[in-house]
C-alpha cells in the first residue's frame, strides 16, 4: 500500500541532506526546501521547491524536517525572524535530524509544542553512504502517536528506525553512538596501523578480520578509506568533534568517566591541528600515524 504523498519541508541540503531529500521526492511526496549553500541540480530536476526561508518552508509544509550541523544551527533555523516557527500553524509537525544538544532539543521542543505543533528529535548514523543508501539509523525522541504518523517518512530514509523515548532521548541516544563510533574508529586505526609498521599488507588484514568477531561497518566503510588513503568528508572531523563535546560536557554534568572519549577527542584535536577539520572522521589514523612516523600502506622499515 503506498504511502499517500505528503507537503514536506526540508532545510539544510548538504553531504547528508541532499541525498536524504531526494528520497523524499523519490516517494512520492512534495518537497519545499531552504539551505544556505546551493541546491542540488538533481533535487531542482526532480520537483523540489526552493523557498526564500525557513518561514516559507514551514507556511508550506505539514512536516518540517532540519537536517543543519550543529546546536545553534537548529535554533537559528526553528526561532530567528524568519524561521520555521514565524511559519508554523496548529497541527504541523517539526522534525531536528541534526545531531545537537539533548539538554537544548527539550528547549526547542518545548517551544514548538506552545505553538500547537509536535516536534520529533530524529538524529541519524550512517554516514553519507547510509545518506544515499537510504540505510540511516534513526534514534527518535517524542509522542509515540507524532513518532507513527512520521514514521513513513523515516521509511523512505533509514532502515533501522527506534522510538527510543520523549524529546532529547533521540539526541542523548546519537550522543551515545557517536562515543562507540569515536572509540570504534580509533581502535580500527590502531590495528590496522599495528599491521603494517609490523610488515603486514592492511589490505588484507582488513579483509581477514571483516570474517571474525573484529567485524564492524566503521571496519568496512571507514577502515577501507584509511587503507585507501581517502579523507574526502562523508562525515567531517570537526563534526565528530562537537558530538563528542556533548558526551564530555554531559558526562562532567552527570559525574561519568569517559577516558577513551577523552582520549579519541584529543586525536581529533591533533587532526585538526594538522589541517584536518574538514578531513572525513576516519582521518583520525593520521594523528595515530604522526605519532608513530607511519602510514598505513607504507613500506615497514
Amino acid at each position: 500500500m503506498s504511502t499517500p504523498s505528503l507537503k514536506i519541508g526540508f532545510i539544510g541540503l548538504g553531504i547528508m541532506g541532499t541525498p536524504m531529500a531526494g528520497h523524499l521526492l523519490k516517494g512520492g511526496h512534495q518537497l519545499f526546501t531552504y539551505t544556505l549553500g546551493p541546491t542540488a541540480d538533481e533535487l531542482i530536476a526532480a520537483g523540489a521547491m526552493i523557498c526564500p526561508s525557513a518561514r516559507i518552508v514551514a507556511e508550506r509544509a505539514d512536516i518540517i524536517i532540519t537536517m543543519v550541523p550543529d546546536t545553534p544551527d537548529v535554533e537559528a533555523a526553528l526561532f530567528s525572524d524568519s524561521g520555521v516557527a514565524a511559519g508554523l500553524s496548529k497541527g504541523k509537525v517539526v522534525v531536528d535530524m541534526s545531531s545537537i544538544s539533548p539538554v537544548e532539543t527539550k528547549v526547542f521542543a518545548r517551544k514548538i509544542r506552545d505553538l500547537g505543533c509536535d516536534y520529533l528529535d530524529a538524529p541519524v548514523s550512517g554516514g553519507d553512504v547510509g545518506a544515499k543508501n537510504a540505510t540511516l539509523s534513526i534514534m527518535v525522541g517524542g509522542e509515540e502517536a507524532v513518532f507513527e504518523r512520521v514514521k513513513p517518512v523515516f521509511e523512505l530514509l533509514g532502515k533501522n528506525i527506534t522510538l527510543v523515548g520523549r524529546n532529547g532521548d533521540g539526541q542523548t541516544c546519537k550522543v551515545a553512538n557517536q562515543i562507540v563510533v569515536a572509540l570504534t574508529i580509533n581502535a580500527v586505526a590502531e590495528g590496522l596501523l599495528f599491521a603494517s609498521r609490523a610488515g603486514a599488507d592492511p589490505t588484507k588484514v582488513r579483509q581477514a578480520l571483516m570474517g571474525g568477531l573484529a567485524t564492524s561497518r566503521i571496519l568496512d566503510i571507514l577502515g577501507d578509506r584509511m587503507v585507501k588513503r581517502n579523507f574526502e568528508p562523508g562525515f567531517r572531523i570537526a563534526l565528530h568533534q562537537k558530538d563528542l563535546n556533548l558526551a564530555l560536557g554531559a558526562a562532567r554534568q552527570l559525574g561519568l568517566a569517559l577516558p577513551a572519549t577523552s582520549t579519541a577527542q584529543q586525536l581529533f584535536s591533533a587532526a585538526v591541528s594538522h589541517g584536518g577539520a574538514a578531513w572525513d572522521h576516519s582521518g583520525l589514523v593520521r594523528a595515530l600515524e604522526k605519532l608513530s612516523n607511519h602510514e598505513i600502506g607504507q613500506q615497514a622499515l
